[in-house]
């Protein structure tokens, strides 16, 4: 009877051929072709974030100008609305008091953060 298994000894027989300098040629090889690889992966990871970044930016963009038409059809409707209630020079007065009064708030609030974390990097732990 023929045995037809694939036989272990001849591969094993050629890795004994095999000197460490052909080795370390093949293994040398085989980490140029892994490195090539790996940069040509990362040229292209790096082109795919380029590309939606761009695209990220252009939509964010285009969503600023939206809010700010937004707020800008919020605000004269609001001076229309009181129009009725206060007058036409009231209304305007009221809604823009109101939003100098916002803009004081945030611009405080962004003033007392600063300082704060100006003191918890300066390392100044007093309080």
């Amino acid at each position: 009877m023929q045995d037809n298994s694939p036989s272990l000894a001849p591969a094993a027989e050629d890795h004994e051929n095999l000197s460490l300098a052909q080795d370390l040629r093949r293994l040398a090889d085989e980490a140029k072709a892994f490195a090539q690889a790996e940069i040509t992966f990362q040229k292209s990871r790096a082109a795919f974030v380029g590309a939606e970044t761009r695209s990220i930016v252009l939509l964010l963009i285009v969503a600023a100008t939206l809010v700010f038409f937004a707020a800008m059809a919020f605000v004269v409707g609001t001076v229309i609305a009181l129009g009725p209630v206060l007058g036409l020079w009231g209304a305007m007065a009221a809604v823009t008091l109101v939003l100098l009064m916002l803009a004081v708030f945030g611009a405080l609030n962004a003033r007392a953060r600063l300082r704060r974390m100006m003191r918890i990097a300066g390392g100044s732990q007093d309080d």
